[in-house]
């Protein structure tokens, strides 16, 4: 047999019942934090969120992989500078090599151009009678001439060769001048000598014309004499002129060797240098990070977005192999040899140098190309938390629940709950009325 419920009651038990679910429900958002629950709550909401919060986790996941690189990186930037150093350490050595007189440059004296007599006539030293001489044979005698009280005498240079040539070779470097004989003394060309750079001259006091190389490669000094500068040039280059001075024409043709007196000095900086030079290798294959070196010509590969193929936005850093050798610098030795830097050598103690400066160049260069990517990398690093954080925001905006609002409608309903219990009591006390009449 069906119950009947009377009107009041049946509406008591129907607002109970209502406010019994709106308030399971609240509780269920509160529990979850989450106004949106499934794709019931509302679809649109549900599947957007879980798409956003799909896409910060993928790029959340490329974190890790945006720090490695990062890592990757500064670990090679971090080897440049101590190579760069290196280098300077190599420069410092170079100097004080150089710093080191070189004592085997090639030197020539020839003999001396005033006598004895010539000192008693003149009452002048054997230095400055020599010095004063003309080049010239002034008065045609075809020979030197006497210096006097009255007269400076000359070498005997023909008097028709009215232009003095001068050919100077040191090494791969050649010094060629001609200026006009008319007065021109042998201090005019001990003068034009120490203008060409690669070797220096001077009379000294027994009257001798000496040459010296300014480095220490073969030296090779011709004097000529003709009619026209290029024509004394040309008379310069087979030493035509070399007999006057004392010299013999072979001291340009084939040239003067240096004594091959090696410096203590610079053999004992030979050894620091090459040390040196081998940590610069040791310094670049220690630079890696994770197992990829940049410095030792690997490549690393930096993810920055989710997608695949031609959508996929990375950055690809080609390493380079850095060495000692393809930086230009050199092993050094006491000799020349090829492939090395012989440390008693002027010339190749100024190659070094360059080469060094040459280095640092490079590593410049080098260096700046990583701080490039770095800070690329760096800034889609940050780029990728802040859109991680916005895409997770944006999806709880979707989805979450407002705690204060939800806790102030579940106090409602718990008050409409007690007024609805209330109201269903009084119902059914008035239906137990019917009693009091039996």
């Amino acid at each position: 047999m069906a119950v009947t419920l009377s009107a009041g009651v049946r509406s008591a038990v129907s607002s109970l019942s209502s406010v019994q679910s709106q308030a399971t429900a609240i509780q269920n958002r509160l529990a979850t934090g989450k106004k949106v629950n499934s794709a019931i709550d509302s679809p649109v909401n549900y599947f957007t969120a879980q798409s956003l919060n799909e896409r910060s986790s993928q790029l959340t996941g490329l974190l890790d992989g945006i720090s490695n690189g990062i890592q990757t990186i500064q670990s090679a930037s971090k080897g440049i500078d101590a190579i760069t150093k290196l280098v300077s350490s190599l420069q410092s050595t170079v100097k004080q090599a150089q710093a080191d007189a070189a004592q085997n440059r090639p030197t020539k004296a020839g003999t001396a151009l005033a006598t004895a007599a010539e000192a008693a006539l003149t009452s002048k030293s054997l230095k400055d009678i020599a010095l004063d001489k003309k080049l010239n044979d002034d008065d045609a005698l075809g020979t030197n001439n006497t210096a006097t009280a009255s007269t400076s005498g000359n070498v005997g240079i023909a008097t028709a060769s009215v232009n003095i040539g001068l050919s100077i070779v040191a090494g791969s470097t050649t010094y060629e001048a001609s200026f006009s004989s008319a007065g021109a003394t042998v201090r005019d060309l001990v003068n034009e000598i120490n203008k060409s750079g690669v070797a220096t001259a001077f009379v000294d006091e027994k009257g001798q014309l000496n040459v010296k190389g300014t480095g220490s490669d073969t030296l090779q000094v011709g004097i000529g004499a003709a009619a026209a500068g290029p024509g004394a040039i040309t008379d310069a280059q087979t030493g035509g002129a070399n007999a006057n001075f004392g010299l013999i024409a072979a001291d340009r043709t084939t040239g003067v060797t240096s004594s091959g007196i090696t410096s203590a000095v610079r053999s004992n900086l030979i050894q620091q240098y090459n040390d040196l030079r081998t940590q610069i290798d040791e310094l670049a294959k220690d630079s890696g990070y994770n197992g990829v070196n940049l410095l030792q010509g690997d490549k690393v590969s930096i993810q920055f977005n989710e997608k695949t193929g031609k959508n996929q936005s990375k950055l690809d850093i080609q390493g380079s192999t850095l060495s000692a050798d393809n930086l230009g610098i050199n092993q050094a030795t006491n000799t020349q040899l090829a492939g090395f830097s012989n440390f008693q050598n002027d010339a190749d103690l100024e190659d070094a140098t360059k080469s060094l400066t040459g280095a640092l160049t490079s590593l410049k260069s080098i260096s700046s190309s990583l701080g490039a990517n770095l800070s690329v990398a760096q800034t889609r690093q940050d780029f990728t938390k802040d859109l991680s954080s916005v895409l997770s925001q944006g999806a709880d905006n979707l989805v979450a629940a407002d705690g204060n609002q939800e806790a102030a409608n579940l106090l409602a309903l718990q008050t409409r709950q007690q007024l609805s219990q209330t109201a269903l009591s009084l119902s059914n006390q008035s239906d137990q009325a019917i009693l009091r009449l039996f």
